[in-house]
């Protein structure tokens, strides 16, 4: 079976090592434009394999769609991608395309999934393996796993320990069912379908006001990326390693509590949000106690939601 990768990152680079271990071939892997010096990990992996690489600046060009055909594909794998691809290359191969995303479709559509679906408070997600039809994250499902998400589980926790093998592995089993003629095409419900914006600073911004759950579960969500943040002497401050502790105290939400050798804590309406990391505008992510050794963060400070 002739299969075009489009992917990148590591997700798309182990995805091609697994169907290349099953003797798959793989006739082309289409990558993101290189920027500068720098090369998408996909690409370098399949260079070194001497697989043909297409790194179309869109793929809305006929050109683009032309040389595709001639690849004369039987599947298309979408292995991580973020670029916007016409329904036609779904179309085109004799088998259809399948695509990876790590939420239980049709819940969190969209290019944050997993950031959601932690921010919302969700105890489960998982992986979708579907049948593209051109829309966003919509057409018939193929194949779904869940995870249980923990109570101190981050964006990066469940990804890089859960979702990331489970989703190498589940595309694996999607092209074996392929093969088989056993692939399903379930629908999609609309009803209970979500779709969220990307998980940027529009939506990171710590709203003292709310629950220590719901700022909890925007930390955790935001961590590692964007980092949900809030301000400090006019500087923009993001926090990671983040801990709920369950300890109420009198003083305002958004007030430094307590500093100590594991970081520093911040009064949240109910409890307190442990910080263990910061990174501010100025420099890298250092432990949140350097930064208050540094910087003179003192119990009693207060963190803003403006600068």
């Amino acid at each position: 079976m002739r299969i075009v990768l489009i992917g990148q990152a590591a997700f798309g680079v182990k995805v091609l090592e697994k169907l290349l271990e099953e003797d798959e071939e793989v006739v082309a892997v289409y990558a993101p434009p290189d920027r500068g010096s720098r090369l998408d990990p996909l690409k370098e992996a399949a260079v070194a394999k001497e697989i043909q690489v297409f790194q179309p600046k869109t793929y809305k060009d006929d050109q683009v769609f032309a040389a595709y055909q001639q690849l004369e594909p039987d599947l298309t794998i979408l292995a991580f991608v973020t670029d916007i691809i016409p329904a036609e290359y779904f179309q085109f191969p004799t088998e259809g395309a399948i695509c990876y995303h790590p939420s239980l479709l049709p819940l969190h559509r969209g290019a944050s999934a997993i950031n959601w679906a932690i921010i919302k408070g969700r105890s489960k997600t998982g992986l979708t393996v579907f049948w593209p039809d051109g829309g966003i994250d919509t057409g018939p499902i193929l194949l779904q796993k869940e995870v249980e998400i923990g109570p101190d589980d981050t964006t990066g926790s469940i990804y890089f320990n859960h979702l990331f093998p489970m989703g190498v592995d589940a595309m694996l089993e999607s092209v074996d069912l392929i093969k088989a003629g056993k692939a399903p095409k379930f629908p999609q419900p609309e009803e209970g379908a979500t779709y969220e914006p990307p998980c940027s600073d529009r939506v990171a911004a710590i709203n003292w006001k709310k629950s220590a759950q719901d700022v909890y579960n925007l930390v955790r969500g935001c961590d590692p990326q964007p980092g949900a943040y809030s301000y400090w002497q006019g500087e923009k401050i993001r926090f990671y390693g983040g801990r709920l502790v369950q300890e109420s105290t009198e003083k305002v939400p958004g007030t430094v509590v307590e500093v100590g050798p594991d970081g520093f804590q911040i009064a949240v309406e109910g409890g307190r949000l442990a910080v263990g990391k910061v990174r501010p505008e100025t420099a890298g992510k250092v432990e949140a106690s350097a930064f208050a050794s540094e910087k003179g963060l003192k119990v009693g400070d207060r963190f803003s939601e403006t600068a």
